[in-house]
C-alpha cells in the first residue's frame, strides 16, 4: 500500500493544457492612478495550423485588465479569458515609457512574488508608446509576436550590438546594487499602431506596422529618466564587456569610407584611489575585419593598416566618452564605476558611498583603446583602386 501510494503522487497538481492559456507576452500600462495589465495568450489551434497561418483567427489573442495592483489585474483577466492564465512559458515583458519614468519597483515586486513566473524572460520599454500597442502588433516570419521579439532581441545583441538583453534577476541585481544603476532596451513601432493588429499586418511583403528595438533606457534607481541614441548604446555595450560581433566604418586617409567588422573585443575596467579621489582606467582592445571599401586605398600597404588602425581607435575612443557624458549628464552609473572603486578600495568606498552621485559626476575616466585589422576578406585590394577610369 505505501508503494502504491508513492508511485499515484505525480498527478495530485496536473494541469491539462486544455484548461491553460499559455501567455507569452505581458505589458503594462498606467491608467490614471492605476495599472493596467495586458498579456499575450497563444492560440494554439493557428499556431500549428498547416494552412501556413492562413486561418481565420490570429495566432495570438490579448486581454487586459486595470485595478491598483498587478496582482489583482491578472486575477481579473479570468472574467475574460476562458481559460487559467499560465505564464510559466513568459518570453517578454513590456513597460511603457510613461511608467517607467514614474517607477518600475512596484512592478518587479508583483513578478518576482508570483510563483508561477521563471526570471528567464526579458524587460523592454515601449519608447513613446503604450505597452498594448507594442503587444497588439502582429509579426512575419515568426507567428508569435512575442517570440519575434525575445529571438530578435538575441541576434541584434550578438550581431549589431546597441541593445542589451536584461532578464528579472539581472534587473532586481542592478536595482539593489550599490554603485551601479540598470539599462533596458527600448522599443518602437514604425508606422501606423492601429493598423499592427490586422492579420493583413504579415500577410504583405512590407508589414505597414512592424516593431524595431531603438536605443538604451537609463534609469536612476527604478526611475527612467534618458535614452542612449545607437552609437552610446554600442558604447555602453563596450564599456560593459558586451560586444560579440558589430559593424562600423570610418573614413579613409583619401576620402570616402570603409566598413570594419568587429570580431573580438576585451574591455578592462579598473578602479583607483589616489590621494583620496577615485579615478576608472578603461581599456578596451579590438579586433576588426575590413568588410567593404567605398574609397581608392591600397590595402596591401603596412603604413596604411596602421593609419586605418589609428582612426578606428579614434573612433571608438570618441563613442566610449560620448557614452560616459551622456551617463554623467543624467548623474546615473550605469557601467559600474562605483563597483570597481568598491573593489579597488573597499574603505574608501564604505565611506564615501552616500556622496558617491555627486562624485561621479566629476569622475576622471581615463579610456585607451587598441585596434588591430586582422584580415582583409576575399579580396585583398580596393575594386575601386583598380578600376580604370
Amino acid at each position: 500500500m505505501f508503494v502504491t501510494i508513492g508511485l499515484i503522487t505525480g498527478c495530485w497538481s496536473r494541469r491539462e493544457l486544455n484548461d491553460l492559456a499559455i501567455s507569452v507576452g505581458m505589458g503594462f500600462d498606467k491608467k490614471d492612478d492605476q495599472v493596467q495589465v495586458m498579456i499575450q495568450i497563444v492560440n494554439p489551434g493557428e499556431v500549428a495550423s498547416k494552412r501556413g497561418g492562413s486561418g481565420t483567427t490570429t495566432p495570438v489573442s490579448t486581454f487586459k485588465a486595470t485595478s491598483k495592483t498587478i496582482f489583482e489585474s491578472l486575477r481579473k483577466i479570468a472574467t475574460q479569458s476562458p481559460r487559467k492564465v499560465y505564464s510559466s512559458h513568459l518570453r517578454m515583458l513590456v513597460i511603457s515609457e510613461e511608467l517607467a519614468r514614474e517607477g518600475i519597483t512596484p512592478i518587479l515586486d508583483g513578478i518576482s512574488r508570483n510563483h508561477e513566473m521563471r526570471s528567464d524572460f526579458y524587460i523592454v520599454v515601449a519608447r513613446g508608446t503604450t505597452a498594448e500597442n507594442v503587444l497588439n502588433v502582429l509579426t512575419p516570419i515568426e507567428k508569435i509576436p512575442s517570440n519575434k521579439l525575445f529571438s530578435t532581441l538575441e541576434m541584434s545583441e550578438k550581431v549589431w550590438a546597441p541593445t542589451v538583453k536584461v532578464k528579472l534577476d539581472t534587473l532586481i541585481s542592478d536595482l539593489q546594487t550599490e554603485g551601479k544603476d540598470p539599462v533596458l532596451t527600448g522599443i518602437i513601432i514604425k508606422g501606423d499602431p492601429t493598423k499592427g493588429d490586422e492579420k493583413s499586418n504579415v500577410n504583405r511583403t512590407d508589414p505597414p506596422t512592424f516593431l524595431v528595438y531603438a536605443g538604451l533606457a537609463i534609469f536612476k534607481k527604478d526611475k527612467l529618466v534618458g535614452w542612449l541614441n545607437e552609437n552610446e548604446s554600442k558604447g555602453y555595450n563596450y564599456l560593459i564587456n558586451n560586444v560579440t560581433s558589430t559593424i562600423g566604418h570610418i573614413d579613409c586617409p583619401t576620402g570616402g569610407i570603409l566598413a570594419v567588422d568587429v570580431v573580438r573585443t576585451k574591455t578592462k575596467m579598473k578602479g583607483k584611489v589616489d590621494n583620496g579621489k577615485p579615478q576608472i582606467n578603461v581599456d578596451v582592445f579590438l579586433e576588426q575585419n575590413v568588410g567593404e571599401v567605398q574609397c581608392k586605398i591600397n590595402l596591401l600597404d603596412p603604413e596604411i593598416i596602421q593609419k586605418l588602425e589609428e582612426t578606428a581607435q579614434e573612433e571608438v575612443k570618441n563613442i566610449l566618452e560620448a557614452t560616459i557624458q551622456k551617463a554623467k549628464k543624467y548623474n546615473v552609473d550605469i557601467f559600474g564605476f562605483g563597483e570597481a572603486i568598491y573593489r579597488a578600495d573597499p574603505k574608501y568606498w564604505n565611506k564615501n558611498k552616500e556622496s558617491w552621485k555627486e562624485q561621479f559626476s566629476d569622475l576622471p575616466v581615463l579610456v585607451k583603446a587598441e585596434v588591430k585589422i586582422r584580415r582583409l576578406g576575399t579580396v585583398s585590394d580596393s575594386l575601386l583602386q583598380n578600376t580604370k577610369e
